[in-house]
């Protein structure tokens, strides 16, 4: 960029360039506080509502363990009552009253309440899963719409330089009319391309806007109303070979290892249901009293499941297990895909960067310089030079794109893999 205005000015002269935000306010570089993509990543997985509400259902899961590992508690119940007699109270006495108390303690089936705790353990483990996934998932998205807002801020600057370009051109075509030297359609031809000039630069201005509003969005208003981002779409994309990655995913995968951890739970709840089919105990003792009696007891409950033998409970976790399972599997085939379709948009990302950087620039830059020369000793019209910058600005603009593009590559690899700076997560 900086590059093309240098070569541009050889023949005008280009005033510095401050970007307006909005009217009667210029925006300066040293006047925002700048990001890195780690600071951004940080920011926006600690104030993020979809990151706190997933560590949320950790807890609840959490919550679930403690409460499937307590023991049953007893059950006591007291009646009491006056005593009515039927026959003369010569024989029997006085009237009294009469006090029972009986204590209920159910007997929990030891392999029923192993495979309980085991399913909500899993629980936790598919709770971290699915918070991995969102954490993962947020910060690839904050990644690359950081890197949106250098592309927007780039193209920016490049409708920029064109329009100031473009501008001169027209202040010196308009004197030359004046002073008789060109044909008004020359003027004419100028305007018309000024002000399609001017239409994109203020797009591309709206658009470097809206990608810093999404910016700040995904980050829950962390990041201050004037921060930059301190990073550049030339940024370097270091990731581990191919055979390293084909490995890793499946491992490392959040969808995957939250669908493995339902896949354990699933399985832990048809041993539960299964194991509910054995008889339970309660243990039962009784304390009667009365004017002339006190009496202890003590028994067993126990409940034989004769008639019916959980097989619709039985039926409904089985088929829920081999929906995981199914679900799994074909989650490991979806993901392993979409890191191939990653794998290769990286491949023709890095390939079109290394054409662009080769020498297609510099070609392109070199031919508007030549067109400007052409133009200054009057050898080209105004047409060919335009033709010549437009074709430059195309180069330019792709090439941004295919930075842009390479960075959105990696950012999806990092995601499928949840590579993300985890160290600067509180838990």
């Amino acid at each position: 960029m900086r590059k093309f205005i240098i070569l541009l000015s050889l023949f005008f002269l280009l005033s510095p360039i401050v970007w307006a935000q909005e009217p009667g306010k210029v925006w300066t570089q040293e006047s925002a506080k700048k990001f890195s993509i780690e600071e951004i990543q940080r920011l926006g997985l600690e104030a993020n509502g979809l990151v706190l509400a997933a560590r949320s259902q950790v807890n609840i899961a959490s919550a679930g363990v403690v409460a499937a590992s307590a023991y049953p508690n007893p059950e006591v119940v007291v009646m009491a009552g006056p005593v009515d007699r039927r026959i003369p109270e010569s024989l029997t006495g006085p009237m009294t009253d009469q006090r029972t108390v009986t204590v209920n303690q159910p007997i929990e089936n030891p392999f029923m309440r192993s495979a309980r705790i085991g399913a909500a353990e899993a629980g936790v483990e598919a709770g971290r899963a699915s918070l991995d996934q969102v954490r993962a998932d947020l910060a690839a998205q904050l990644r690359v719409r950081a890197y949106e807002l250098l592309l927007r801020q780039e193209q920016a600057a490049l409708e920029q330089s064109i329009f100031d370009l473009l501008k001169e051109v027209h202040r010196r075509i308009k004197l030359n009319v004046e002073r008789g030297e060109s044909a008004r359609f020359e003027l004419i031809r100028a305007e018309t391309e000024l002000k399609s000039v001017e239409n994109r630069k203020e797009a591309a201005r709206l658009n470097a806007e809206r990608a810093r509003v999404a910016l700040l969005q995904f980050t829950a208003g962390a990041l201050p109303a004037d921060f930059e981002v301190r990073a550049s779409l030339k940024d370097a994309v270091a990731l581990p070979p191919l055979d390293i990655l084909r490995k890793e995913i499946p491992e490392t995968n959040p969808e995957i290892v939250r669908l493995q951890a339902e896949q354990e739970r699933t399985k832990l709840r048809i041993d539960q249901e299964r194991a509910s089919v054995l008889p339970s105990v309660n243990v039962l003792y009784s304390n009667f009293q009365d004017t002339q009696f006190n009496a202890n007891t003590a028994g067993l409950s126990v409940r034989v499941p004769i008639f019916y033998r959980r097989r619709g409970e039985i039926d409904s976790a089985i088929f829920d297990s081999a929906r995981i399972r199914e679900t799994l599997d074909y989650r490991r085939y979806e993901v392993g895909q979409l890191f191939e379709s990653a794998w290769q948009a990286l491949q023709i990302a890095q390939r079109r960067v290394e054409m662009f950087e080769s020498g297609l620039i510099k070609e392109a830059e070199n031919a508007v310089e030549v067109a400007q020369a052409a133009y200054r000793f009057g050898e080209r019209g105004l047409l060919e030079l335009l033709d010549t910058q437009r074709v430059l600005r195309g180069i330019l603009g792709d090439a941004l794109q295919a930075r842009f593009d390479l960075q959105a590559a990696a950012a999806e690899i990092d995601r499928l893999r949840a590579y993300y700076p985890k160290e600067l997560i509180p838990e």
